[in-house]
C-alpha cells in the first residue's frame, strides 16, 4: 500500500515538474531586478529567470523577462545599457526613439529582456558585473536559452524567443563578441544549432519592414 502511495506521489511530483519546465532561478525576483536595473523594471514571473554563459568568457550570466516602464531613466544610475537589437537588424534601432514604439499586443508593453553578464566567483550576483543590458522591443511569446552555430564551427549560448503574432516568429538574440545581435530563425523552437544566414543581417542604412 505504501508503495503505491509513494509512487503516486512521485508521479504527482513528476507531473508539475514538468509542467512548470525551468527550475526557478534562487535571487531573481522584483527586489533583485529593482537594485540592479531601478524601480522602473519589475519582474515577471511568467517567464523563467535563466543563467548560461551568453558572451563565451566562462561566467555564468542571468536572463529575465522584466515590465519596464522607462528603461532609460535609470541606465545612468544603474549603470545599463538600453538596447534595440530588433529594430537594428530591420534599419532603425536608436533607442531614444523606439522606446516610443508600441506592440501589437497591449498586454506585451513594457516587456523587455534584461541581461547581466557575470563577473568573478559571484558570477551574475556580483556587484560589479561585467555589463547589464535592457533588450527592448521584443515580442516574447516564450524564451529559452539554446546552442547557437556562428561561422559555421564556433557555439555560442544565444537566447531563443518565440515572437507572440499570427506568423509565430523564432527568433535569436546572441552575443556576436562586441554588442547582441537579433536573427530571425523561421517558426519553429526546435531550431537549435542553426545561426545566422549566410546573406547576415541588413547593414545599419538598409530600412526593411518592421515585422510588426
Amino acid at each position: 500500500m505504501w508503495s503505491r502511495i509513494l509512487l503516486s506521489v512521485f508521479l504527482f511530483l513528476a507531473s508539475a515538474a514538468a509542467q512548470t519546465g525551468t527550475p526557478k532561478v534562487e535571487g531573481v525576483d522584483s527586489d533583485f531586478v529593482h537594485r540592479a536595473f531601478g524601480d522602473t523594471c519589475s519582474f515577471e514571473s511568467g517567464w523563467p529567470a535563466m543563467t548560461g554563459d551568453l558572451n563565451d568568457d566562462g561566467v555564468d550570466d542571468v536572463m529575465i523577462v522584466a515590465r519596464c516602464k522607462n528603461p532609460l531613466v535609470d541606465q545612468g544610475d544603474k549603470n545599463y545599457k538600453v538596447i534595440d537589437p530588433m529594430d537594428s537588424f530591420f534599419g532603425y534601432g536608436n533607442p531614444a526613439i523606439t522606446t516610443g514604439f508600441a506592440p501589437d499586443d497591449p498586454k506585451l508593453r513594457g516587456i523587455d529582456v534584461l541581461v547581466i553578464h557575470g563577473s568573478g566567483p559571484d558570477a551574475w550576483h556580483s556587484k560589479t558585473p561585467q555589463a547589464k543590458y535592457v533588450i527592448i522591443n521584443i515580442p516574447v511569446k516564450t524564451v529559452c536559452l539554446k546552442k547557437m552555430r556562428l561561422r559555421k564551427k564556433k557555439l555560442v549560448t544565444a537566447i531563443y524567443i518565440e515572437e507572440a503574432g499570427g506568423d509565430q516568429m523564432t527568433s535569436a538574440l546572441f552575443w556576436d563578441g562586441h554588442k547582441y545581435r537579433y536573427e530571425p530563425l523561421g517558426s519553429s523552437m526546435d531550431a537549435g544549432e542553426t545561426g545566422p544566414s549566410e546573406s547576415g543581417p541588413v547593414q545599419s542604412g538598409q530600412a526593411n519592414p518592421r515585422p510588426y
